[in-house]
């Protein structure tokens, strides 16, 4: 399954993209998630009712490995991304009409709650909004916690940022919210960064 990865790595990235040997735990662990793997997800420690929080050094690869991992997903579990710092700046120019798609109107028709994903998280700036400061993605971590508990609204993130520094960013509140929402999927500090 990981050379099927690393293929699809290549035709999506191009040729030199690789799978580095230290990175291989991250992968084999994404790949029973994604694939539903309950017995493999199970002895790997992953709840395949929560979402997962990519964590990893800059450069590792965390925003590549999600792309490829939403080809393993069916079409109503396949996760939209977005860069944290979009959402932010969308709410500059619209308000909180800009996060409904993200919080109470991220349902398909048959009420299906829609899977996002949200790249680079606690990187982004603070919005503002009326010259008031507002930080929006504990907007939107805290609601779609509250439909996570209540319509099992499933959400990934990826970060360079550890849980303490989460925790800063956002809050105790958000990050004790955070470890019930997510499984912690870490890339080693020792993954090398794969750009050039």
């Amino acid at each position: 399954m990981l050379q099927y990865v690393s293929k699809m790595g290549k035709d999506m990235f191009g040729r030199d993209f690789v799978i580095e040997d230290v990175d291989r735990p991250v992968i084999t662990r994404l790949l029973a998630y994604f694939l539903k793997d309950k017995a493999v997800a199970e002895s790997e420690g992953l709840d395949l009712q929560k979402g997962i929080l990519l964590m990893g050094p800059t450069g590792c690869g965390k925003t590549a490995i999600m792309k490829i991992m939403r080809n393993f997903c069916t079409a109503r579990d396949r996760p939209d991304f977005r860069s944290s710092n979009e959402v932010v700046l969308d709410f500059d120019l619209r308000g909180y009409e800009s996060l409904t798609q993200y919080t109470k109107g991220s349902f398909y028709s048959n009420g299906q709650p829609r899977v996002y994903g949200f790249d680079d998280l606690g990187l982004e700036p603070e919005g503002h909004l009326y010259g008031k400061s507002v930080n929006v993605m504990r907007e939107v971590l805290l609601s779609r916690y509250n439909y996570f508990i209540s319509r099992r609204m499933m959400t990934h993130v990826t970060t360079k940022l550890y849980s303490e520094e989460l925790g800063e960013i956002y809050g105790k509140h958000i990050r004790s919210r955070m470890r019930e929402m997510f499984n912690q999927v870490l890339f080693v500090d020792s993954s090398p960064d794969k750009r050039h």
